[in-house]
């Protein structure tokens, strides 16, 4: 009996003690997150790279392209878990390259005036410590560019195998001179302590001067994906007062991103959002007001699933997405719109792409 309760006493001491390393494991991550969390001023300043001095045209046509490359690691290969896939680590250090080699091809084939670029790492592991905003300013160094970080964390930890570090955020490039850019922080929906593991979203304001004094005010975009469907809508509402104020002082506008929504002016069953699959939020284009152009492409799905790899899957049993576009003031002309087809091979997005002309 003695033998017994000795045998019991000391398991419970090692369950005690495993218990305890738990939780001061749990303890110093907590902390370590706590003193490490990236923490943006609602307004930033942000440098531009310079490639160029040129100035707008007055009555200039351009050729505006967003883009959200994946952080080069979510090609065709890839799922991922949060969309309902199995993979963390979706590509080596020769598939990151390989996709930000096509990716970057594909750029220079359609020849932008105006880059607005989602997902671009900086630093991260998930996609090798390979800086793709430096290959994007290398690769297209005759135009303007600013950078700010949306996604910053030191060290993600879930799931397992971890997700690590994460060093991201939004790229733009511009032909013209950008005279001024900002970061504006977005409202964030999450709570301590999932906030200080999340993505601060943003916007960057990137003015670009046209000839006659006016300016043409660019903004990229990346809104919430993973919410309750409250941090989407409070972003969207931060950015139509931001368009407003922008458009009331004459300005051109355009806006530009992932908008992890649809607009409400499109057809959404034409990418009906099958049974289990994540849904898209919805951009009510009337809470706007009169004056804007809301830009999608219905015919090409901008965005696929990652519940799946794309290669070697039956094309005809996706879940596609609309949620890749433009919202342009009134004083703007739109040419044309369409999303490029490029197969989903080094991305799970397909870019956007519009012809304007400042009136």
């Amino acid at each position: 009996m003695k033998k017994s309760k000795g045998f019991f006493s000391k398991l419970l001491s090692a369950f005690g003690t495993l218990l305890l390393v738990i939780v001061l494991i749990i303890g110093v991550l907590v902390g370590f997150l706590s003193v490490t969390e990236y923490k943006p001023s609602d307004r930033e300043t942000l440098t531009t790279e310079n490639g160029t001095a040129d100035v707008i045209p007055a009555g200039a046509q351009l050729k505006v392209m967003t883009w959200n490359i994946g952080y080069g690691a979510l090609g065709d290969n890839a799922d991922f878990f949060m969309d309902g896939g199995t993979m963390v680590n979706t590509a080596d250090l020769d598939r990151v390259n390989g996709n930000m080699s096509g990716i970057m091809e594909k750029i220079a084939s359609e020849a932008p005036d105006l880059l607005l670029i989602q997902e671009a790492d900086v630093n991260s592991n998930r996609s090798k410590y390979v800086d793709e905003t430096a290959l994007l300013r290398e690769r297209f160094s005759d135009m303007d560019s600013t950078f700010a970080n949306n996604f910053k964390v030191a060290f993600l930890p879930y799931p397992i195998p971890p997700i690590g570090k994460v060093d991201s955020g939004l790229l733009t490039l511009s032909r013209y001179n950008v005279s001024e850019a900002e970061r504006v922080q977005l409202p964030i929906p999450f709570a301590w302590p999932v906030r200080m593991a999340n993505l601060k979203r943003c916007v960057t304001i990137n003015r670009i001067p046209v000839e006659g004094g006016k300016e043409l005010v660019l903004i990229n975009l990346h809104l919430e994906a993973y919410d309750d469907g409250a941090g989407k809508a409070k972003q969207t509402e931060m950015l139509r007062e931001l368009l407003s104020a922008e458009a009331a002082k004459g300005n051109y506008v355009i806006a530009g991103g992932d908008f992890n929504q649809i607009f409400s002016s499109e057809d959404a069953s034409k990418f009906p959002i099958r049974e289990g699959m994540w849904a898209c939020g919805e951009i009510d284009v009337s809470s706007f007001g009169d004056g804007w152009q809301f830009i999608m492409d219905e015919n090409t799905p901008s965005c696929r699933s990652l519940d799946r790899a794309y290669a070697g899957a039956d094309k005809n049993d996706f879940q596609y997405y609309l949620i890749d576009g433009f919202i342009v003031s009134g004083n703007v002309t739109v040419d044309y719109a369409e999303t490029c087809d490029f197969g989903f091979v080094n991305t799970d997005h397909n870019p956007v792409i519009m012809g304007v002309t400042l009136n």
